[in-house]
């Protein structure tokens, strides 16, 4: 008896047709596509094979481009495993000839999902025919992507033994696999192979070079590579180059050759390019160059005609470092006006600013303005003022922020207290409160979570720092069921050597 899989495939050769795509019977014009089906399975963890079995047995029509459609789209929102689900759904029905781009493609997401070896098992696998340099490419970037260092050179090299047409994408794989794993020094060596090979180094090429060196602090090599793309006539050097060098150039405090490439790069900039205007406008607040900053946004409201949320957190970040308070102010008030959906994001980039800068009491108002207006706010932010209220000694108004952050991470299912940021607050209690201080503190956070023992911790240490006696604190532990292990030992060991 024929099986139900090779009925399933006997039943979808007998509607192929010459545009490559099959069906059962014609589906109403009004029907939903394949592409609406699937793109809003959203949860990585949904199979979608069941999906394309039941499009096909309800008689619709399945067209190889609308597939590749599909695992293209899946891939550029990182659904990987439901992109090879599809990939291997098409393989499976023997209807469609996978050609060698087809085949890099499944290898390219079979090494995305699950790992290297599996994609060396299907490259092994593969037909002499589909041996090509796209799919010796695919594993290639594989080996890349898990850091395999000797797998990948040993590949390259077999790729060049086998008279493949190579180009600058392999070679690029390898410099950026020696730059992620730290090994710099090898990256101008792969530049120079590249071109004993022949081949020209791209934009990319450069860029990771440069990088190399950058990193390095190398900054007679970064203008030697820059030169030297600047000199190549086939290449059209774009706004990101320049901007890398120029943040090398801030790094080693070369002002003025930072802001001359910094020129370069807004004259290369695309004009509707919002994230091009946010690099440039950080990096020249990272240069205290106000006008400058406040130039390009005008120029980028202006060339974009409506800015994002992310637009405006860059901006209030950038006028932060300048410390142009007044200038953010505005900038919220605009934003406020512009119509964008509320983003807490955005006032928060205020308020981290203001908090670090010891500002606690407007980064509180704003919180507090937020509130007013039924606007989301989140326990973190309430937290990081209480830490920054706990910093300057002001043990009341932390107390206060710390309760509001406490009713929030009670009232909210998405948002919760950083156990780090709870660690803060409970050493810095510890270290500036009294002991009454320290225990409404642990009430309080008891009330509403457990205290762990790496909190506890935080407290011991910061009262044998000040030398406050730890009798009651341990008693606390206690009654939390967490018993002394060796790492509270230690840190009470700590107590006897500073008697």
């Amino acid at each position: 008896m024929q099986s139900s899989r090779s009925t399933f495939q006997a039943l979808i050769r007998t509607y192929i047709s010459g545009s490559r795509c099959y069906y059962t019977k014609s589906k109403k014009n009004n029907e939903a596509s394949l592409y609406a089906k699937i793109s809003p399975l959203g949860n990585p963890n949904v199979n979608v094979t069941p999906e394309l079995e039941n499009w096909v047995q309800l008689g619709n029509k399945v067209r190889f481009a609308e597939l590749q459609r599909i695992i293209i789209d899946l891939r550029k929102r990182k659904r990987y495993s439901q992109a090879l689900q599809v990939s291997e759904w098409m393989k499976g029905k023997d209807v469609y000839a996978f050609t060698p781009v087809q085949h890099a493609v499944q290898l390219d997401l079979i090494g995305k999902v699950h790992g290297f070896l599996a994609a060396e098992s299907y490259f092994n696998n593969l037909g002499e025919q589909d041996k090509t340099e796209k799919t010796y490419g695919a594993l290639l970037h594989c080996y890349v992507r898990q850091r395999q260092t000797e797998k990948a050179s040993a590949h390259l090299q077999k790729m060049k033994e086998k008279n493949l047409a190579l180009s600058s994408v392999a070679f690029n794989d390898i410099m950026s696999l020696y730059s992620s794993i730290g090994e710099n020094e090898k990256v101008s060596n792969v530049l120079n192979q590249m071109k004993e090979s022949g081949i020209p180094p791209d934009n990319l090429s450069y860029r990771i070079c440069i990088n190399s060196y950058g990193v390095r602090s190398d900054i007679v090599g970064v203008e030697k590579m820059l030169k030297e793309m600047e000199s190549q006539a086939h290449l059209i050097i774009d706004w990101n180059t320049y901007a890398v060098v120029a943040n090398f150039y801030i790094k080693a405090s070369l002002i003025y050759k930072a802001n001359v490439v910094l020129k370069k790069a807004e004259e290369r900039l695309d004009s509707k390019d919002g994230l091009g205007y946010n690099h440039l406008i950080s990096l020249h607040a990272r240069l205290g160059n106000r006008d400058e900053v406040l130039r390009l946004w005008d120029l980028e409201k202006d060339v974009c005609k409506r800015c994002l949320n992310r637009d405006y957190i860059n901006m209030i970040e950038s006028l932060m470092k300048l410390d142009e308070l007044e200038e953010v102010e505005k900038l919220l008030k605009e934003w406020e006006a512009s119509g964008n959906c509320y983003d807490f994001r955005v006032p928060n980039a205020a308020i981290v600013e203001y908090t670090e800068k010891g500002l606690c009491e407007k980064a509180e108002a704003m919180l507090e303005y937020l509130m007013e207006n039924g606007k989301v706010s989140t326990p973190n932010s309430w937290g990081k003022v209480a830490v920054g209220y706990l910093e300057k000694g002001e043990i009341e108004n932390a107390l206060r922020s710390m309760k509001v952050a406490l009713s929030l991470h009670v009232g909210s299912k998405e948002w919760k207290l950083d156990p780090k940021v709870i660690t803060r607050i409970l050493s810095l209690v510890g270290e500036k409160g009294c002991y009454e201080d320290t225990e409404k503190t642990i009430n309080w956070l008891r009330s509403v979570m457990p205290l762990n023992r790496h909190m506890y911790h935080a407290l011991l240490k910061s009262y044998i720092s000040i030398g406050k006696e730890v009798d009651r604190l341990l008693n606390s532990m206690r009654a939390d069921n967490l018993d002394e292990d060796e790492e509270t030992k230690k840190i009470l060991s700590m107590k006897q050597i500073e008697t």
